[in-house]
């Protein structure tokens, strides 16, 4: 083994997996609904919890989970509307992961965290001087 195949791998011991890099579930295809929905939903939690920069991975490993259970909900919901009723199982289940949804979401916080919208003082300093009197 040559000393350049060495260093390929050492690099890729170091490789990120596809989730780290952004997809949301490796080998989906990101396009179907339930997949959008997903990652919407997720980008919708991660904003209430101020931003990418501001969610530590445990939060975001939770903020998965919440996603995950209520894109399930709301397909079951719809099952419900489309059937006119609800079978006393796929009640059950609902309430289950109801459940389950709100233990997580009370885990990251149920309410909206504010960003700082604050400017630095160099962003500050440079607006003032733009502005002619």
């Amino acid at each position: 083994m040559s000393a350049g195949s060495v260093e390929v791998v050492a690099d890729k011991s170091k490789g990120r997996s596809r989730i780290t890099n952004g997809a949301v579930l490796p080998d989906v295809d990101g396009r179907s609904t339930w997949v959008r929905r997903l990652r919407d939903l997720i980008a919708l939690h991660v904003a209430d919890l101020g931003g990418q920069d501001a969610v530590s991975a445990a939060e975001l490993s939770i903020v998965r989970r919440a996603a995950t259970l209520t894109v399930e909900l709301e397909r079951l919901e719809a099952k419900f509307a489309t059937a006119g009723q609800a079978e006393a199982g796929e009640l059950a289940l609902y309430t289950t992961t109801s459940n389950t949804l709100k233990r997580l979401l009370e885990a990251v916080g149920l309410r909206r965290r504010a960003r700082d919208v604050t400017p630095d003082l160099h962003h500050y300093i440079a607006g003032k001087t733009d502005e002619r009197p």
